[in-house]
């Protein structure tokens, strides 16, 4: 799948259900969110998707802090909205275990970066001179999230470049960042 295809299946569920923040979305798509705690070491589980009996259910860390829960969330929507044909025949590990280089999981993170990052909100935070790590700060969101973003927008015909290259795996390391998130309140 293009990344056109997937910012495109993004744009056309948000435009659907009028909606933008993913724990609306989810609701409004009969998708079943539980806030579980898993822990916060390394390699816990951020969260999963899955359906049993034909019910969509996402799975989020409750340990972790909202604004990664959110982020989480929205990828969990892309699996969702992208793979739910995968997931139905899956099981429980294979939903949970994706390999790092795994297409499935860029594929849900170019879509959570659609969902939560308007082209304008980063090309006005980028137009106030901030710089790429501090424009994701700005936008509540990791750096690797705004760099599946930016490469959005250069396909776009934005002149962007970001200052590294994500792996779709970014996500299980989350918890490296998280006190830097975490002084988003102060």
């Amino acid at each position: 799948m293009t990344i056109e295809m997937i910012a495109d299946a993004a744009q056309k569920l948000k435009k659907k259900y009028d909606e933008t923040d993913p724990w609306k979305l989810a609701s409004a798509m009969n998708i079943h969110v539980s806030l579980v705690p898993m822990g916060l070491f390394e390699g816990c589980c951020k969260g999963f998707f899955l359906i049993h009996k034909r019910i969509k259910h996402i799975t989020i860390n409750s340990d972790l802090p909202e604004e990664y829960q959110r982020v989480v969330l929205a990828h969990e929507l892309g699996h969702a909205a992208l793979h739910a044909k995968a997931a139905s025949g899956a099981t429980f590990h294979e939903i949970i275990l994706f390999d790092s280089t795994d297409r499935l999981e860029y594929e849900a993170n170019v879509f959570a970066s659609e969902l939560l990052l308007t082209d304008e909100a980063v090309l006005e935070a980028l137009n106030d001179d901030m710089f790429f790590f501090q424009a994701a700060k700005y936008l509540y969101v990791p750096s690797e999230l705004l760099d599946f973003k930016f490469r959005i927008l250069k396909r776009r015909g934005y002149k962007v470049e970001s200052p590294l290259v994500s792996n779709g795996d970014f996500l299980k390391k989350l918890e490296k960042q998280m006190p830097e998130v975490q002084s988003y309140d102060s």
